[in-house]
């Protein structure tokens, strides 16, 4: 599922074809051969020649990302402390686990969870897989629109796919596995439905649940979706997480899919807003310090006590 690069178009050859013809026409021609008497002076010419500049040495960019992900750790652990705290918060304080919107995601998660483990133990895969390919490879798309590039190719079957664009980083590789795209297509629908209809005041019924019950019903089955493929997908040696580095990849993963998860719980639990959510994540943010200041100073005095 890795992105290709589009191939030098033909007017680009040939344009390097007539460049390699004017500097073949430029060199000199070929010197005859040298007897073996001025061997030696042959040996004299070559070491006297132009020395090569030394080539400047290059970090390999895997290392600089292995140090960006060690980075990115302690804040994966910050926003994950944050996301629990508020989240216990919410359902033990304020009593969110009563409400129709954690029931009903939940039971959305609880049902996708029963069909992928099922579809496995009788598939020896899970299903459908071919709707994961094109959301996966939809994905890189979206992004790379996103980022402003093009894409000129888009192939999806059941034992892969790729596209074809010009733009590829970190957000067009990794996208897929923090990026519910069909959790945020739930979320348009329900948007653009609500432009005509009230939909949440409605008390209308589709097989016994409202409008805002099926929203938060698909929701947790998408999203169980997105997090059961990728954690499917993951040890397979994706081509995705190997170009930027496996252990970058996976921290930044995580901490993407933690930030997903937390703006699901602000907009669905109302005791939860952007403000304290931010507060809680400074106060855990001076703890971690305040820690890691502590630990340096005790280091420090068994340094001198020796």
């Amino acid at each position: 599922m890795a992105e290709r690069r589009p191939a030098p178009r033909g007017a680009a050859k040939a344009r390097k074809a007539r460049v390699a013809a004017v500097e073949a026409a430029a060199e000199p021609a070929p010197r005859a051969p040298r007897r073996k008497a001025n061997r030696k002076s042959d040996q004299r010419i070559a070491v006297r020649g132009r020395p090569v500049p030394p080539q400047p040495r290059m970090v390999p960019l895997r290392w600089v990302k292995f140090w960006i992900g060690l980075f990115l750790l302690p804040i994966a652990w910050l926003f994950t402390e944050t996301f629990f705290g508020a989240f216990s918060r919410a359902t033990l304080t304020h009593g969110f686990w009563a409400t129709e919107e954690f029931w009903f995601f939940a039971l959305g998660t609880v049902l996708w969870a029963l069909w992928f483990s099922g579809s496995i133990w009788s598939f020896g895969e899970p299903r459908p897989l071919r709707v994961y390919v094109f959301g996966h490879e939809l994905t890189h798309a979206v992004w790379v629109w996103m980022l402003g590039g093009r894409v000129t190719e888009f192939e999806v079957s059941r034992d892969g796919g790729s596209i074809l664009t010009d733009t590829d980083n970190v957000w067009v590789a990794l996208s897929p596995y923090f990026y519910p795209i069909y959790s945020l297509l739930v979320v348009i629908l329900y948007g653009c439905a609500s432009v005509f209809y009230d939909v949440a005041g409605t008390r209308e019924t589709f097989l016994g649940m409202n409008p805002l019950q099926w929203l938060f019903l698909l929701l947790g089955m998408t999203w169980s979706f997105h997090l059961s493929f990728t954690c499917w997908m993951i040890p397979k040696g994706q081509s995705d997480l190997t170009s930027q580095g496996t252990f970058f990849s996976l921290v930044f993963i995580y901490l993407m899919n933690v930030l997903v998860l937390a703006v699901f719980l602000i907009v669905a639990a109302p005791e939860i807003r952007w403000v304290t959510f931010g507060k809680e994540l400074l106060e855990n943010t001076e703890n971690m310090a305040s820690a890691v200041v502590s630990f340096v100073e005790g280091l420090g005095l068994s340094a001198k006590s020796f």
